[in-house]
């Protein structure tokens, strides 16, 4: 029996949620017994114009479809002004439903999210929650899965979503030969954040303040007391601890936790070292440690996060 794979399509849809998951699902598709049908379809079959003005061209009609096995939502600038129509359609819909980026306020709308936990992109997650208390809002993750409901941050974030879908129903060598093809070197677990340190480093105003979180991306194992930092910014540890908290929005040492943390991640999945050579590579000094610190953070050891998440494409 096929599994129906359908990408909704409305005016003013950001174009890259439509193609980013259809390139993982119409891949997957192409697999040794892959049972995936992908289309993309509009209510009434029509054409749309993106928000950046590209037209899109459906393959079906949204009415006109019987079971869906699993619908992807996109976001845009269409999600603004909620058709009416459209949402009626979704409240109704069956499967397994995947919102993109801002795609989350369409199930929002019809009430595909009450009582539970979901995301969308970092810059929209304040309004969501406060236009869908209903809501269990999360802005960190890249992607939220609670039952048969999935949603994703922005644009890329919806790859992996898809290739975690494609994971969960053709086994994870599929999804890894789809994400090789695509050049995404990793499929990202869901609980990495959006919004990560090397972002975060970009977003400091004061070049002293950029200048010291790039030297802590590129020295995770030194020392980062809040006095060694201080010296390198020419402050008083007190001024810098408040300068780095009000353009960074987290403490020094906080900030130093978080680049410990996801470079221990990457190092962990890019390669075979033992772990107690990442954790005093990444400055965590013994591997007990740097259990302790994944324990609280990620709920599990960096020997079941390598496990989880280290194989190679």
């Amino acid at each position: 029996m096929s599994h129906e794979v359908v990408i909704a399509l409305f005016e003013g849809v950001q174009s890259l949620d439509v193609t980013g998951p259809l390139e993982v699902f119409s891949g997957a598709s192409r697999a040794p017994g892959s049972a995936y049908r992908v289309r993309t379809a509009s209510l009434g079959g029509r054409t749309v114009t993106s928000s950046s003005g590209l037209g899109l061209a459906p393959r079906a009609d949204l009415g006109a479809l019987g079971r869906i096995d699993t619908l992807v939502v996109p976001g845009g600038e269409g999600t603004r002004e909620m058709d009416p129509e459209f949402v009626t359609w979704l409240a109704g819909a069956a499967g397994r439903v995947a919102g993109v980026c801002t795609g989350t306020f369409w199930l929002a709308e019809a009430g595909l999210l009450d009582g539970k936990a979901a995301t969308t992109h970092w810059a929209h997650c304040g309004r969501l929650a406060r236009e869908y208390p209903r809501v269990r809002v999360r802005a960190e993750p890249i992607f939220v899965r609670e039952g048969a409901v999935c949603t994703s941050a922005g644009v890329s974030a919806g790859i992996d979503l898809a290739l975690a879908l494609v994971e969960e129903d053709l086994g994870r060598q599929v999804a890894l030969a789809v994400a090789r093809q695509l050049v995404v070197f990793l499929t990202r677990p869901g609980d990495q954040a959006q919004f990560s340190t090397h972002l975060a480093a970009q977003a400091a105003q004061r070049p002293a303040v950029r200048e010291v979180q790039h030297w802590i991306a590129q020295h995770p194992g030194r020392d980062l007391r809040v006095e060694v930092l201080a010296r390198r910014a020419a402050m008083s540890p007190r001024q810098f601890a408040r300068v780095f908290a009000a353009q960074v929005g987290v403490s020094p040492g906080r900030y130093v936790e978080r680049v410990r943390l996801e470079t221990a991640r990457r190092v962990l999945v890019e390669g075979a070292a033992p772990v107690s050579a990442v954790a005093r590579r990444c400055g965590y000094g013994t591997a007990e440690a740097m259990r302790r610190a994944f324990v609280r953070a990620l709920g599990c050891s960096p020997a079941q996060y390598r496990e989880r998440f280290g194989s190679r494409v």
